[in-house]
């Protein structure tokens, strides 16, 4: 499937069918991070429910700590 993620055209496996599988895949499922799927803010609690389609335009922002 092709979606879009940060701004790049990418093809997922076809086992990613969530954002929570999605988040996995980019080794971000226990960070804390904001993704926004087609200009809507999801809410952390649907990530396991909430499915990606193809051509979806998702954002994923991630907090990285450092001095």
């Amino acid at each position: 499937m092709k979606v879009r993620v940060n701004g790049k055209s990418i093809d997922l496996p076809d086992d990613i069918l969530t954002i929570e599988q999605l988040l996995s895949h980019f080794h971000l499922e226990n960070k804390l991070a904001i993704v926004e799927k087609n200009k809507e803010i999801i809410d952390r609690k649907t990530y396991k429910t909430r499915t990606i389609n193809e051509g979806d335009q998702i954002e994923i922002v991630h907090f990285v700590g450092g001095g």
